[in-house]
């Protein structure tokens, strides 16, 4: 991990996401689950079923090269539910359904502390190694990677460098309101969505960064907030841990390093930018 990345000592972060996808597991079904946390019940007590994530896998040099790939598939019986796993004030949590492990840290009411990327990478590699001999355990299966993703979402909320939506461009680089002419009224909000391709060593085409700012409300006292959301999705070089550990660390840098570029100068000051 790099020592190098743009750092900021209160960013606006309000959640952070490691997830793994792999092929899928027959065996683990909700049974299976219920036995994998009973393994992390001690951290986490408390649980809850979701809707299971669809399986997207970032392609090149297919049709519609330029979006991800989402897999159908026509099931005989329900699907497996995506259990989560969550310790108590639902801060941080595990995702488990049969293609997909994933870690979550969580801002909910404002005051937890961000615990910084080394310490969230470092709690999934351990809870993905207790699961990976779990699996073997109860001989369900090895597993094959097939994507990782690195989600870092942001909640920017008005008052300091920028006060309602149509401000955008005070926080956002990449955004102008500028026109040729006086035609248009004035600009009430503001989408901004973006895609880069990421790279190796190689310079060969491993993954996409996807970035989407949205104009929101704060749920409490619906003060205007910009969601800033940045995810990385890649293939891993190999099958190992190790391999996908280094994957992940390649989508974190390069959305650390994206979000610097895209913010203006006036809003790294306000979230105390101390790197340069």
């Amino acid at each position: 991990m790099s020592s190098l990345l743009p750092h900021f000592e209160n960013p606006p972060l309000t959640e952070v996401a490691l997830s793994l996808q792999f092929e899928t597991l027959e065996g683990l079904r909700t049974p299976q689950i219920g036995l994998v946390w009973a393994q992390f019940r001690d951290r986490f007590p408390l649980t809850e079923e979701h809707t299971p994530l669809d399986a997207i896998v970032e392609r090149f040099g297919v049709p519609r090269a330029g979006t991800a790939e989402m897999r159908l598939q026509m099931l005989e019986s329900p699907p497996v539910p995506r259990v989560w796993f969550l310790q108590p004030g639902g801060a941080e949590l595990i995702q488990v359904q049969p293609d997909r492990f994933v870690h979550n840290w969580r801002k909910l009411g404002g005051t937890e502390h961000y615990p910084r990327y080394p310490r969230i990478r470092e709690a999934f590699f351990a809870e993905l190694q207790k699961f990976q001999a779990i699996l073997e355990s109860e001989r369900i299966g090895p597993i094959v990677p097939t994507q990782c993703e690195v989600t870092y979402v942001n909640s920017i909320v008005a008052g300091e460098g920028w006060h309602s939506h149509s401000e955008l461009g005070k926080v956002l680089t990449v955004f102008s309101a500028a026109s040729s002419d006086t035609a248009l009224a004035e600009l009430e909000d503001a989408k901004v969505s973006l895609r880069f391709v990421l790279r190796n060593e190689r310079q060969e085409p491993v993954g996409r960064l996807h970035i989407s700012a949205v104009p929101a409300y704060a749920p409490i006292d619906l003060a205007p907030q910009i969601v800033l959301t940045l995810t990385a999705r890649a293939r891993p070089a190999g099958e190992t841990l190790g391999d996908v550990l280094a994957c992940l660390d390649l989508g974190r840098s390069a959305i650390v390093r994206a979000f610097a570029s895209i913010t203006t100068p006036e809003m790294h000051r306000i979230w105390r930018r101390n790197d340069v």
